[in-house]
């Protein structure tokens, strides 16, 4: 178009009453004569591979226009890392294989608190022994409370979140029909009953006589259903349902392991309680990436009901408020060393808080929980270790 425009200054008025292809011939021949322009002379020449350049620039432009218009189709899956489908998190590249796309229906990312958690509970009960009698247990609990209910959590979050997720992840395995219900269904039933079969053989092999651990697996995964579940889905409501996410990931597995190697007393139970408030605030990170799909379908989760610019300080508040009064409540228990060190691993928090979460939530989530988590759950290690002695 700009070659032809360019051409079009040497033409007579007369032009406009031509037919579009005799003024073609008559340029042509303009060109060639009047100009003294030969097939063969440099400046034609430069002239054609300026035009057949333009060509491929078009033609260039249509292909990235196409691509983007591909990627933009509902249901499309973009470009993702197969790591990350194997964890289960944003930026997963699109699988056929079932036995992948189960693994991703349970988040494996979200196991790590679960895990620590248990080895926190054993820590604090003081009982724990190196040996391979307390590691297999460790093992089992650990297995119990990450792979199996936690697994069963997040797949029966992903089966009730479809709708939700057919908004802000369509590509997603359940709303993009890469898993069928009835496949689905199973793998909620299969894990569900493995976690409280397991749950059931370690108060066995602890001696309970009452079944502490398969309480608190029935308990938590009762907590899952109705957080998930209507009528009641707790996650719902912003305040409720992410407490309800964080004492599943804190106290519960806390709990378990403490259970399994010692007894739970009162103050264990409240501290962890109040760890919990943490973990509120940890849980409404993840609600960020899920706004536009939260609102249309109603769900009050924080960032929807007060902005986003008000949840992430409501996020960071909750975090940081809860470790400080831990560390306070350490010091007043005269455990000066522990509460040093979780000061320490709190203002590496703040500092990640700084530079990810307040300054944009939704870009920089997973970058945010990748580097601030870590010392998270170290405070976490330090409490246990502190209640132990």
């Amino acid at each position: 178009m700009a070659a032809v425009g360019s051409l079009g200054v040497l033409v007579s008025p007369r032009a406009s009453l031509l037919s579009a292809s005799k003024e073609r011939r008559r340029l042509s021949s303009a060109s060639n004569i009047s100009l003294g322009f030969h097939p063969s002379s440099p400046s034609l020449r430069a002239r054609r591979v300026s035009i057949q350049t333009g060509k491929l620039n078009i033609r260039a432009a249509d292909a990235d226009t196409e691509k983007t218009r591909t990627s933009d189709v509902p249901g499309t899956a973009p470009s993702g890392s197969a790591v990350n489908q194997l964890l289960g998190i944003k930026g997963a590249s699109a699988e056929t294989n079932k036995w992948k796309i189960r693994l991703q229906l349970t988040k494996p990312v979200t196991w790590a608190p679960l895990i620590w958690g248990v080895a926190c509970g054993a820590a604090a009960s003081g009982n724990f022994v190196w040996n391979a009698e307390d590691v297999a247990k460790a093992a089992l609990c650990m297995f119990m409370s990450g792979p199996l209910l936690t697994g069963y959590t997040q797949t029966i979050n992903d089966w009730y979140d479809r709708e939700i997720d057919a908004i802000n992840e369509p590509y997603r395995p359940i709303p993009s029909g890469a898993i069928s219900e009835v496949e689905v269904i199973s793998q909620i039933w299969i894990l569900l009953l493995g976690g409280l079969g397991a749950a059931y053989a370690l108060d066995v092999w602890a001696g309970h006589d009452f079944p502490t651990i398969l309480s608190l697996a029935v308990g938590g995964s009762f907590l899952s259903y109705i957080y998930s579940a209507p009528p009641l889905k707790l996650k719902q409501s912003g305040w409720i349902g992410n407490y309800a996410l964080g004492s599943s990931y804190i106290s519960l597995p806390w709990w378990s392991g403490q259970a399994l190697f010692g007894t739970l007393t009162p103050d264990v139970i409240v501290l962890t309680l109040l760890y919990s408030t943490a973990g509120l605030g940890i849980a409404i990170v993840n609600d960020f990436k899920s706004i536009e799909g939260d609102r249309a379908m109603g769900l009050q989760s924080l960032p929807v009901a007060f902005g986003v610019d008000t949840a992430k300080w409501i996020c960071a508040g909750t975090i940081d408020f809860t470790q400080l009064g831990v560390a306070a409540y350490l010091f007043a228990q005269g455990k000066t060393t522990y509460g040093l060190i979780l000061l320490a691993l709190i203002a590496p928090q703040i500092v990640f808080q700084y530079l990810y979460l307040l300054k944009d939530p939704i870009k920089f989530d997973v970058k945010y929980q990748a580097s601030s988590q870590p010392f998270f759950v170290f405070g976490l290690l330090c409490t246990a270790l502190a209640l132990s002695h």
